[in-house]
């Protein structure tokens, strides 16, 4: 039975009505003394209120006796844990001596144990690895922490008296499958899928659906493509319709590290690997794509050693971390890319034909933009679009949107675009940046490709050299006239004044 017990507000009556129970032989169980209230908890089954009122009417001062069903402490207690079980992160509560004072339901979940006696009072040691003395400090620290097995960040943030001593630490727990989920949407604000190809060419339409086909297959992909044809973009659409799509997709450039950077950050290091190094360690992103997908960008550019570190990781997807002697377990989908003749390369022994074996169990080639002229026209409205929200150009109010000449969709369409969609998409922004009227004339994409290009641009038409063609030649200057006649013939309706022919 728990009582609250209102009185006035002298010294010495809740010593007197303790005394009181004590005289009755009644087992107090717990007892707390605020101001006017004596709060009580009395491990009694056949206690009533007039059982109470009987034996306290010796004291002066009791003005109200009525049964609660939580002291205050108790029921703040209770606030709190429902707090603690709403945060979906694991949470434990240490004293300094390692102690265990309180965990949420996520860290029963974590254990797989529904008994939350069972944790608090025990020792931290009995579920890490390191020594519970290293998670104490008079900072807010993150650390690489095994605990029960497996390998977390962990935020320990000190409890700290008001005398600034370190009490305890209070241990916030979060999954490395949830670290790489928020790396993944960090390193792209939106969903990129399937959709998010733009073209009806027969080539893109072949693309997406082999990509499709792809996506449901759980073995390494290799794609294939110039520089700026969208291979990232492909990467994700994989990654978006596979089984993986609600974990993360973490990508990185090979091309943009040097061989150690890059290899710690695919396999991560162990504390003290090397010198900088953080005491605590660092997830790898093998180890933060937990469950997802890891795109490696430029995989050509990766060092011969790295090669055969990958090699061995794709054999049973088992690595170690930089300096580390624990064998990690990863369950990760690999898919690569370059733009490079990985073929050529092989021959040069600058790439391991085995490890492009490894690779290369599935493949998807990606056109260049001059191939698909035909998507220059729906690549070029979505990017006009696109830019003109960018710089909040004001358009027309009968249409709402920038058009294309047709002279500058065919001057678009002739171009050889080295740079392929990217290239694309940074012409037509500066286009649309300077410009001013309604429409973007041939003028102004001839004055972007001009700025843009380090040639000159060539057409996408070149001269037939059929066998038909080729008897029909009499003499060299006869063939040179022809040719000459045919180029320009092509090139004036692009640049139909003398000064830009020329």
């Amino acid at each position: 039975m728990r009582l609250e017990i209102k009185s006035t507000d002298r010294i010495g009556i809740s010593q007197e009505i303790l005394s009181a129970f004590t005289k009755q032989s009644w087992n107090l169980t717990a007892v707390e003394v605020s101001a006017c209230y004596t709060f009580v908890h009395l491990d009694h089954d056949t206690l009533s209120l007039q059982d109470i009122s009987d034996s306290l009417r010796g004291v002066t001062g009791i003005i109200s006796i009525i049964e609660v069903a939580l002291l205050p402490i108790e029921q703040r207690e209770n606030h709190l844990q429902a707090l603690l079980d709403r945060i979906p992160d694991p949470i434990i509560d240490i004293s300094n001596q390692g102690i265990i004072l309180a965990v949420n339901s996520a860290t029963h979940k974590l254990i797989q144990n529904n008994n939350r006696q069972v944790i608090t009072g025990l020792s931290i040691d009995k579920y890490i690895e390191q020594k519970y003395q290293n998670l104490l400090s008079d900072k807010a620290t993150t650390h690489s922490l095994v605990f029960n097995g497996k390998t977390y960040l962990a935020d320990i943030t000190p409890v700290i008296s008001e005398h600034e001593q370190v009490t305890g630490a209070m241990i916030t727990l979060r999954s490395m499958n949830a670290i790489g989920r928020q790396l993944s949407l960090m390193q792209t604000h939106q969903q990129q899928g399937i959709d998010n190809i733009i073209g009806r060419s027969a080539s893109i339409m072949l693309l997406k659906e082999q990509s499709a086909r792809f996506a449901k297959l759980d073995l390494p992909v290799l794609i294939s493509g110039e520089t700026g044809t969208g291979k990232e973009l492909i990467a994700r659409a994989l990654h978006q319709l596979s089984p993986r799509a609600n974990a993360p997709f973490l990508a990185i450039n090979c091309a943009a590290l040097p061989e150690n950077l890059l290899e710690s950050e695919l396999f991560g290091y162990s504390a003290g690997a090397f010198t900088g190094a953080k005491k605590t360690g660092k997830p790898g992103l093998i180890e933060l794509a937990e469950g997802g997908s890891i795109f490696l960008d430029e995989i050509a550019e990766m060092s011969t050693y790295l090669q055969a570190k990958l090699l061995r990781f794709l054999q049973d997807f088992s690595y170690r971390r930089v300096g580390g002697t624990k064998e990690l377990h990863a369950n990760v989908r690999i898919i690569s890319a370059s733009h490079q003749n990985l073929a050529k390369l092989i021959t040069e022994k600058l790439f391991r034909e085995d490890l492009y074996y490894r690779l290369n169990v599935l493949n998807l080639a990606l056109p260049a933009l001059r191939e698909r002229t035909v998507d220059i026209h729906l690549l070029a409205t979505y990017f006009i679009n696109n830019a003109v929200k960018q710089v909040e150009q004001v358009v027309e109010p009968a249409s709402g949107v920038l058009r294309l000449t047709e002279e500058a969709l065919l001057l678009l369409q002739a171009y050889h675009w080295p740079g392929n969609i990217r290239q694309l998409q940074n012409v037509l922004f500066s286009v649309v940046a300077l410009n001013t009227s309604q429409v973007i004339d041939a003028q102004a994409i001839e004055q972007a490709l001009t700025k843009f290009s380090q040639v000159s641009p060539l057409v996408k038409n070149e001269i037939s050299t059929d066998v038909g063609a080729l008897q029909n030649i009499k003499d060299w200057p006869s063939a040179q006239a022809s040719f000459e006649k045919k180029l320009l013939s092509q090139l004036y309706p692009l640049f139909p004044t003398t000064r830009k022919l020329a």
